[in-house]
């Protein structure tokens, strides 16, 4: 008599441990808070089918209206007439859920296979629409905040804003180079003014601690990410004249 076979046990499913595992870093920030975070949105989205892409667009979706909500309150909190707090902690959670989205998706894709070309450049296309909403709502409180800002300081600021993600997609290929690789924590920790999940994580706290001070959250960023150029101009220079 012929013993009836046990039906397969479905196999199981990922952890957010094994979605952490393929996170691509990004800071020290990044890696301890937004990736982490990430890894379990990734579990909730394999759970009800949701594809990266899906995840792609939340993150546009999320970012850019929270930079819309900062925007459209800039003048009205500048005047007294809206919370500036209310307004700060909207931003500060809304760009970090984003973020943790944008963190998800591709943990998503690479764990479950669902890698592919065109899923990459819509992620980034969606990082460059949701950073350019994020760089207009912070210079839009600076303004509101201080009427008298150059217009020049905000031009360069937003020119300068999109050095990281530059280059950050410049690592991604097979000449891919770092001016500092050491991983030790004090390195790790200066790098924290290019970290992006925790950039804007101190946008969100002087948005709603002190937005009165935005116009100086503009400057430091300016000078940082123009400073980053320069200093990547000359090593990249210095490497191609050698080679």
């Amino acid at each position: 008599m012929r013993t009836p076979s046990r039906p397969a046990e479905p196999a199981p499913q990922p952890t957010a441990a094994d979605y952490y595992a393929v996170n691509r870093g990004g800071g020290l920030f990044s890696e301890a808070i937004s990736q982490r975070i990430g890894s379990h949105i990734a579990v909730t989205a394999r759970r009800h089918g949701l594809s990266p892409t899906v995840l792609t667009i939340f993150n546009l979706g999320l970012g850019c209206f929270t930079a819309f909500v900062v925007i459209a309150a800039a003048g009205p909190v500048a005047d007294g007439r809206v919370w500036g707090w209310l307004i700060g902690l909207i931003a500060l959670v809304g760009w970090q859920l984003a973020y943790a989205f944008d963190c998800s998706d591709g943990q998503l894709a690479r764990v479950t296979g669902q890698s592919s070309a065109a899923g990459g450049r819509l992620d980034v296309l969606c990082d460059v629409a949701v950073q350019s909403a994020l760089v207009a709502a912070i210079s839009a409180t600076a303004k509101a905040q201080e009427p008298d800002t150059p217009a020049w300081l905000l031009s360069a600021f937003a020119a300068t804003w999109m050095v990281n993600l530059v280059t950050s997609v410049m690592q991604s290929g097979d000449q891919a180079s770092s001016m500092m690789t050491s991983r030790s924590l004090p390195i790790r920790a200066v790098k924290l003014v290019r970290d992006y999940g925790a950039v804007i994580a101190l946008a969100g706290v002087v948005l709603t601690v002190a937005p009165q001070f935005s116009v100086w959250f503009v400057a430091l960023f300016t000078l940082v990410n123009g400073g980053f150029l320069a200093a990547s101009i000359a090593f990249t220079g210095r490497s191609a004249l050698k080679g």
